[in-house]
């Protein structure tokens, strides 16, 4: 396992320089979801043919596939053959739909992962492709990533580095480096076409939400004028929750584990006072969609102008940009949309304000119809509460008449339901 040494003269393991193919039967053990190569998520088309990360972030997410004891990078299959396999794949649509690199089991930018997440993008620039790219990462991001950066001529690349202001080694072994700060640094020093976002997350209760350090994540914003500010909560599972409560670490919430990001309604209004108090010019978005396309100063991919409160802090240039392209899509082009992917177009849905609402279609089939028709469209056994923003509702109280309707909306998806079978 070849380390890096850090800026504090402390060193890591960062993995192999050279990847190597995961033998078959490895990859019959995988888990399955770890073992997809391709896959629908809310902020794009996820491309995941390296998995193995050195860098055991405490509340990784890998923890609930089983995967974080991999340590070590390996290839699923070779990128050339991830990248056809991602160009032929039914939800790409070219120059439209928003992508990820190895934002799942990886960080795309050590050492030996690097020369694929360039191969990639490298490949889809060859080929004149001008969809969003997302490249998630806290590791190293040098003035030549940079210079590699913007010789791409057509992709969109966004670097959204991962910051949350943490301290605590246990939590983030990688925190204490400042390797990442100075990553931010870097790539907002030198990017003209590439941009750059401080994603700060996961803010968790207890472990940076105090002002100092809330302060200090705002004042690195600033001083690096990033593009933009995106936030979010804290995955709380109890694979991850295990983990760090072995090692000792707080776990700031009970053991109710939810399937969403947890973020409580106080810790939300924390973070947006802290924001305007700061002052700071760099303008903040509680969606990863919504700060990717802010800085590519394009319409939201995910529609998230159907959900109003989440667009109170977002400049009112944006706003424009967001309003003018949301459209409702009719009755008969949802189902041209879920022809379009091979969905089943007997499914029930209600196309209602703001969203479309559907019964077991599936997470990653949602996702794949979000992106198409940027509009949002939600799954009724899994409600949003307006105000939770598409969070767990762990710290939101469901009042009566939010009840009320939500009890409603699945009397209406139940009663469209029986008009198709009829």
């Amino acid at each position: 396992m070849t380390e890096t040494t850090l800026t504090d003269g402390a060193s890591i393991p960062v993995g192999p320089r050279t990847l190597a193919v995961m033998p078959a039967e490895q990859q019959a053990e995988l888990d399955p979801y770890m073992g997809q190569i391709i896959t629908n998520r809310k902020s794009g088309l996820s491309l995941n043919h390296i998995i193995g990360c050195p860098l055991d972030c405490g509340y990784c997410v890998r923890h609930f596939w089983g995967d974080f004891d991999n340590k070590t990078p390996q290839l699923l299959v070779t990128t050339e053959e991830a990248v056809e396999m991602l160009a032929g794949h039914e939800a790409f649509a070219p120059h439209t739909t928003p992508i990820q690199l190895f934002n799942k089991a990886t960080d795309p930018m050590l050492p030996g992962v690097k020369p694929h997440t360039f191969a990639v993008l490298e490949e889809l620039d060859r080929q004149g492709l001008r969809n969003l790219v997302l490249i998630i990462t806290r590791f190293h991001v040098t003035r030549a990533d940079m210079e590699r950066f913007e010789a791409l001529a057509n992709v969109r690349v966004t670097l959204l580095f991962t910051y949350s202001g943490i301290t605590d080694s246990r939590v983030e072994p990688i925190a204490k480096s400042q390797a990442t700060v100075k990553s931010i640094e870097t790539a907002a020093a030198h990017r003209r076409r590439t941009k750059v976002i401080l994603y700060w997350r996961p803010i968790t209760p207890g472990w940076n939400d105090d002002p100092d350090t809330m302060r200090n994540v705002l004042d690195l914003a600033d001083r690096t004028r990033v593009d933009a500010l995106v936030f979010t909560g804290y995955y709380h599972k109890q694979e991850n929750a295990t983990y760090l409560r072995d090692l000792g670490v707080q776990v700031p919430y009970a053991t109710d584990y939810q399937r969403r990001k947890v973020l409580p309604e106080e810790l939300d209004a924390k973070v947006v006072r802290a924001w305007r108090k700061h002052g700071t010019g760099v303008s903040l978005f509680r969606k990863t969609s919504c700060g990717v396309t802010y800085a590519h100063q394009v319409p939201d991919y995910n529609g998230h102008w159907g959900v109003p409160e989440l667009c109170d802090i977002c400049p009112a240039a944006q706003r424009r940009i967001c309003a003018d392209d949301h459209r409702a899509p009719s009755q008969d082009e949802f189902r041209a949309a879920l022809d379009c992917f091979g969905y089943d177009t007997d499914a029930p849905f209600l196309v209602e304000g703001g969203h479309v609402l559907t019964h077991a279609l599936g997470e990653q089939r949602r996702y794949a119809l979000q992106h198409r028709l940027r509009f949002q469209v939600w799954e009724v056994d899994h409600p949003h509460l307006h105000r939770a923003h598409g969070r767990t509702l762990a710290g939101y109280t469901l009042s009566q008449d939010e009840q009320r309707q939500l009890d409603q909306a699945r009397e209406r998806l139940a009663a469209a339901a029986r008009h198709e079978d009829d």
